[in-house]
């Protein structure tokens, strides 16, 4: 737990269960988190949910970092507030998903996301992908394990090839529930996004995020049959098309996206 001499202490914070919150009170993972973290002389970073500021305090003793945390919750931006001064104008109480890039040039990303919103953080991650040089966070460890997984996997899915057509993606460790207070029902996994600069030149996201959730949508039929209303007629002959979108790699969606939807 954080100790300081203020009378708010994160015993006294409420969690929000509708906000998805759990206080990472392990020292040892929030140490190993950090050390992940590409850390550049000038670097910009924006830490997503603070929280009880077991993260924060760590990134605010990184030497010659330009830092700024979004937080909605207002209880929890008093407090990291009163206990962290220095925090003083860095911390944009907004919800992630509704806020523009908080800085004009590139920055990094860190958090333990909250898990109901894991998934739309990520979108919002590929919003601002011409700025995100990194991203180390935290998630439900099926999620990550989800992110992560490549063509074959069950659980390879829409996320795997949206992420991975940008970013090289790595799952990093494992986080047990006991680190957590109150412990959550499930594992967490640590996730590393490194921006790979567009490899696949796909210049229209919101074309190729529709071609994915489509291929998807129907996930156990051939591609012929979950595409047939996406895609014109003479795509629907490609030799692609015989097979599931979980047996398609990144550079298969990408190539459809350049023959057909483009």
């Amino acid at each position: 737990m954080i100790t300081h001499n203020s009378k708010f202490t994160t015993e006294n914070l409420r969690l929000k269960k509708s906000l998805g919150q759990h206080f990472l009170h392990d020292e040892n993972v929030c140490r190993k988190i950090i050390e992940h973290l590409t850390h550049t002389p000038g670097m910009r970073l924006l830490e997503v949910g603070p929280g009880g500021g077991a993260l924060t305090k760590y990134l605010l003793a990184m030497k010659d970092v330009d830092y700024k945390a979004i937080e909605i919750d207002e209880e929890k931006v008093r407090y990291l507030d009163k206990t962290y001064p220095e925090l003083k104008g860095k911390i944009i109480m907004q919800d992630i998903l509704k806020a523009n890039a908080p800085f004009a040039d590139d920055f990094a990303i860190i958090g333990n996301f909250p898990y109901n919103i894991s998934s739309p953080i990520l979108f919002k991650v590929l919003e601002w992908e011409t700025q995100v040089t990194e991203v180390i966070g935290m998630f439900q460890k099926e999620v990550a394990q989800r992110i992560a997984s490549g063509p074959g996997s069950k659980v390879y899915g829409i996320l795997s090839v949206l992420m991975q057509a940008f970013f090289r993606v790595e799952y990093l460790f494992d986080v047990h529930e006991n680190c957590f207070t109150p412990p959550p029902k499930v594992k967490s996994g640590v996730l590393r996004f490194t921006n790979m600069h567009n490899p696949f030149g796909i210049n229209d996201k919101r074309k190729f995020i529709i071609l994915v959730k489509a291929a998807f949508g129907q996930r156990r039929k051939t591609l012929r049959n979950a595409l047939k209303s996406t895609l014109a007629q003479e795509a629907l002959a490609d030799p692609l098309m015989d097979k599931r979108a979980e047996q398609l790699s990144v550079a298969d969606f990408a190539a459809l996206y350049h023959n057909y939807f483009h």
